[in-house]
């Protein structure tokens, strides 16, 4: 797989009252990506980034950390082939991306997606 970025996913309980100390403390802005249960902010000038989730709303877990890929497809078939649990499978959500949740053999779940182009 080859991988593009890789994005934090911090769980909150809420993101409006999280907003502040990422936005304001931490000098992140927040993205046109926000659904409501998760939202992305980033540092203008660098690129880092942070998505703040309070619950998957398609998925039965939470993951730690976002993959991104252009070959979303590809890697979950490496990951069906050599046998790794899959959490969430391939799916094209309603909100355009197209992921799937895999969990390492430490145990941390991973969304491995693929953005609108």
């Amino acid at each position: 797989m080859h991988v593009n970025r890789i994005i934090a996913d911090l769980h909150v309980a809420d993101i409006a009252a999280a907003k502040g100390f990422y936005s304001d403390y931490l000098g992140l802005s927040t993205e046109d990506f926000d659904l409501g249960w998760v939202a992305r902010y980033t540092a203008p000038g660098s690129g880092a980034e942070v998505q703040l989730v309070t619950r998957d709303a398609a998925a039965p877990e939470d993951p730690v950390i976002s993959v991104l890929t252009d070959d979303v497809d590809g890697a979950y078939e490496e990951a069906c082939r050599l046998g790794y649990e899959i959490v969430h499978p391939l799916t094209t959500e309603p909100w355009g991306v197209r992921r799937f949740f895999v969990r390492a053999p430490d145990g941390n779940v991973i969304n491995v997606v693929r953005h609108r182009r």
